[in-house]
């Protein structure tokens, strides 16, 4: 560890965990297990994180950050709300493919038997994803491609889906992937 800035080791640590999630076997991680991947002491992964669950909200920043920078980039860009919907939950879908670890951390499987908060702000994460997929259900009504009175109930069933595909990957051993046909599927749900 030294001669490497805090910040880079911060970041090797997250990105060491996360590859630990990526095995499909679903192994509780252990600090212990995560210092002797990155041959480190435990004690040297407490210098960079008080915990654990600090080390998790590292990983939810990530994703939280990922998303929503794609998410609001497509709101401002993209100006039919349907074509909004499926964006999104093709963006949610293909980082879920390319961050396998993180699709743990998403459906709460490496969140078991962890802080309660981190739960929680995982669902907090799916809540504003909702939100934002019921605001492009609102502007498709608005456009007339889907009934007003239904924006809720669609945002509710694409998100749904997403989930869904996301536990399929995960359950599969990211074999099935998450992307995979989705396209199609969401433009049937969207009809």
């Amino acid at each position: 560890m030294p001669n490497q800035k805090t910040g880079e080791r911060k970041l090797q640590i997250l990105q060491a965990l996360a590859e630990m999630l990526e095995n499909p076997k679903g192994e509780k991680i252990t600090t212990a297990a995560l210092a002797a991947r990155l041959e480190v002491s435990e004690a040297a992964l407490y210098r960079h994180f008080a915990s654990k669950a600090q080390m998790y909200e590292g990983l939810i920043g990530f994703i939280e950050t990922s998303v929503f920078t794609l998410v609001n980039k497509i709101a401002q860009s993209e100006e039919r709300g349907l074509r909004q919907v499926l964006a999104m939950a093709s963006v949610l879908l293909d980082f879920a493919q390319q961050n396998p670890g993180m699709t743990k951390v998403l459906i709460g499987d490496a969140l078991v038997n962890e802080d309660e908060r981190l739960q929680q702000r995982m669902n907090q994460f799916v809540d504003r994803v909702e939100l934002a997929f019921r605001q492009s259900w609102k502007l498709a009504a608005v456009q007339g491609d889907a009934p007003e009175s239904e924006a809720a109930a669609r945002a509710s069933l694409v998100m749904a889906f997403v989930i869904g595909r996301w536990h399929r990957f995960a359950k599969s051993g990211f074999e099935l992937r998450p992307a995979e046909g989705a396209m199609l599927q969401l433009a049937l749900l969207a009809g």
